[in-house]
């Protein structure tokens, strides 16, 4: 299947998602703008990703938006995203629904993302336990991954109480497609606030984070401390990334209330 960036001509006319394809990003949301003026900060105000579970505090870290190379060379990535009239179960959705198809894919960022399709070849609108193949662009760069997602107990949350507060916490880990490599972990918290909901989003990538496998012994661990240096340059420039997240978190935001109400699970799956 041809890869491509963007909505064909022939797309547009064709797609039942096209009157929802907008090529025009809006501008980045004031802290990302500023964090991007920052440039990179300590790394002990970005808590590791053995901390995870601490976001489920209700207070906030000491940085919500920036970005930091810490001392095992991993980087740290984190962003916060205001969702005006956006609900946490959309999100939810959203994972599930998006992966099935490039077009789906493409609505999230349509300057950067080309392809997400499911390794195990369903059609499923489900994303917990699946691994998600993605091509996209991150700033210049081509990238390739491949996305397992995770429960969030996997990562430490308590899901009775995530359910109780209406939050949606999406858990990954980022790998290379084809290989045993894990390169990282991801991160979306989604809750609830005053007129819609907020998303911090965390990446962990690189240094003591990538591993060989998922649960590596021994020989796997010193393989991957000799590929260390292998894998931190296949990781994006943190700018990128944090600029990334940021625009395509923001960008379907704006119209995920009226996709969800035209194919979500209360629709009839076609747009009226």
């Amino acid at each position: 299947m041809r890869e491509y960036l963007g909505f064909t001509d022939e797309d547009l006319m064709q797609s039942p998602y096209a009157n929802f394809y907008e090529p025009t990003l809006g501008p980045l949301q004031p802290q990302v703008v500023e964090a991007l003026a920052v440039g990179g900060q300590a790394e002990v105000l970005f808590p590791p990703v053995s901390e995870a579970a601490a976001m489920q505090d209700a207070s906030y870290w000491p940085v919500e938006t920036g970005f930091t190379r810490a001392s095992d060379k991993a980087m740290r990535v984190f962003c916060l995203t205001h969702m005006p009239g956006v609900s946490p179960l959309m999100w939810d959705w959203w994972f599930g629904w998006h992966g099935c198809e490039a077009q789906r894919y493409k609505l999230w960022h349509p300057k950067a993302h080309i392809n997400a399709r499911w390794a195990d070849g369903g059609a499923e609108e489900r994303y917990i336990g699946r691994t998600s193949l993605i091509t996209e662009y991150l700033g210049p760069k081509l990238a390739k991954g491949a996305i397992s997602f995770l429960p969030p107990s996997a990562m430490g949350f308590d899901e009775a109480v995530l359910a109780a507060r209406g939050e949606v916490v999406i858990c990954a880990r980022i790998g290379v497609p084809g290989t045993p490599v894990k390169g990282g972990w991801l991160l979306h918290q989604i809750r609830p606030v005053e007129g819609g909901s907020e998303m911090r989003s965390r990446m962990w990538l690189g240094g003591d984070n990538a591993a060989l496998g998922e649960r590596p012994g021994g020989v796997a661990r010193v393989a991957m401390q000799l590929m260390r240096p292998l894998v931190g340059r296949l990781l994006p420039d943190p700018r990128d990334l944090l600029v990334h997240n940021a625009q395509e978190m923001a960008h379907l935001a704006s119209f995920l209330p009226e996709l969800y109400a035209a194919f979500g699970p209360q629709s009839d799956g076609a747009e009226s």
